[in-house]
């Protein structure tokens, strides 16, 4: 990590001043500081000639049609398929570039000398040449911290410069920045047992979604880990649970995090998801693994600062445990498989910040975990994590080959209480089916739900004839 961290170092010396003397460094930040006013004094004319300036709060309250009309007016392509955010954010670029200024947005990433850097997720947050300099004094006004998602105008870089610089912050976590000042910090958080359920039926067709919606239920800050072996199917009940979310949970913030992934799975993931999918790939070094995953997860946590329900799918904890054990300093105490004993802290403190929050919000994470990888190291990560859930679901192999889809082992799988999350009446019943199933073995089991599942219209009217099909 260090080395790296030197090179960050100079490189960013060298933006300002192109091998000036030493003596001028100082300088910098007043040189700075008068050129942004005049950047900002510059747009303040412009604004007064008659151009208005950029509302950002009006943006927010209008509804999305009265927005579509205005993307049709500013000529922006393709309007209707976009998220209300992703609108005004293309809007106010479309907005800023008329009257001659730009608009940017990204995760701030804090670097060690004080100053930050806007990421852009298309990049899936990895230093780019698109990134937006923000400096200390900006941080240090707003409160800023890394994964706080930041709008504002930007200038293109000067003379001797090669980064965009943050000219004046518009929207902080997508909303005023005024509004982020009395936030409660994430730690500061209390964390409850989740009690509002995620629906993840969609339509009758969906089996899978309805057999997780029985058996395992998931609410909003669940923290649930998905048992797969190998070809077993996780990554399309991943795409599906996916897909439900942004159908019926669609104001909730959706992240898919893709560490240590093949690359076209990752391109499948993007087409087949609407929401956020950041990702790393195989071929890249451990250490981007970890930059990804901190960055996301920081990202998240502001936003739950925000009240804001985020949900975080993780494929898969044992990559990205792999990845810090790789990264971390050695101890000098190894498990078995090769484990540095104290690798698994920081993986264990992602999945550990998925909590519902009684202040308001919550961060839900669902992870796959790898076994019968034939890896020790995947066993032992795998033996670390679990129990630490609370939600389990496990995928067996023999159901897949039969081609048994969802490939759900039904007595393996089950959320922690779940009387939280399901009415009594219903609890009672999804008791019963589970009483039945436990009988079977496995793969008798699931084809029996299955085959019951597509005979009805939806988990509810399956739970009422169900007294009916036992007899």
């Amino acid at each position: 990590m260090q080395k790296e961290r030197t090179q960050h170092h100079h490189h960013h010396h060298h933006r300002r001043s192109d091998d000036h003397q030493p003596a001028k460094r100082p300088m910098m930040r007043d040189d700075d500081a008068q050129s942004n006013g005049e950047a900002l004094e510059k747009a303040m004319q412009q604004q007064k000639a008659g151009e208005k300036p950029l509302d950002v709060a009006g943006l927010k309250k209008a509804k999305i049609a009265k927005l579509q009309e205005m993307a049709h007016k500013l000529k922006i392509e393709n309007a209707s398929g976009l998220k209300k955010q992703d609108l005004i954010f293309k809007i106010l670029q479309a907005q800023a570039q008329q009257s001659g200024l730009m608009f940017g947005e990204g995760v701030l990433e804090i670097l060690e000398d004080g100053f930050g850097f806007l990421r852009s997720p298309n990049y899936n947050y990895l230093p780019s040449p698109d990134d937006i300099y923000v400096s200390p004094s900006q941080i240090r006004r707003f409160n800023l911290r890394t994964g706080d998602v930041v709008s504002g105008l930007i200038r293109p870089p000067k003379e001797g410069e090669r980064y965009f610089a943050l000219l004046k912050v518009e929207l902080i976590n997508f909303e005023e920045p005024e509004s982020s000042k009395d936030k409660i910090a994430f730690d500061n958080l209390t964390p409850l047992y989740p009690n509002k359920r995620i629906q993840l039926e969609t339509t009758t067709e969906e089996v899978s979604m309805r057999v997780m919606d029985l058996l395992t239920p998931v609410g909003f800050g669940q923290r649930g880990m998905i048992v797969a072996q190998p070809y077993s199917g996780k990554t399309i009940l991943l795409q599906k649970i996916a897909n439900s979310i942004t159908t019926n949970h669609p104001d909730s913030y959706l992240i898919v995090l893709l560490i240590d992934e093949r690359p076209e799975e990752v391109t499948d993931m993007q087409r087949s998801v609407k929401g956020e999918v950041i990702a790393s790939t195989f071929d890249e070094p451990a250490d981007r693994h970890v930059q990804v995953a901190e960055i996301v997860l920081e990202k998240a946590k502001r936003l739950v600062e925000h009240k804001r329900d985020v949900i975080i799918l993780l494929d898969s904890i044992t990559r990205l445990a792999r990845a810090y054990n790789t990264v971390a300093p050695h101890s000098g105490k190894i498990l078995s498989g090769g484990v540095d004993s104290n690798a698994l802290h920081k993986p264990k403190r992602f999945f550990g910040s998925a909590r519902n929050v009684e202040e308001g919000g919550s961060l839900t994470v669902i992870a796959t975990a790898l076994v019968d990888t034939g890896s020790r190291m995947d066993e032992v990560i795998f033996e670390e994590f679990k129990g630490t859930g609370n939600m389990e679901l496990q995928l067996d192999r023999n159901l897949f080959q039969r081609r048994i889809y969802p490939a759900i082992d039904v007595k393996k799988s089950n959320t922690r209480k779940e009387d939280l999350l399901m009415p009594a009446e219903e609890l009672n019943r999804v008791w019963i089916l589970r009483k039945v199933l436990n009988e079977l073995n496995p793969t008798e089991a699931m084809e029996l739900l299955v085959d019951r599942l597509r005979k009805t219209k939806s988990n509810g009217e399956f739970l009422l004839n169900m007294n009916k099909a036992k007899d």
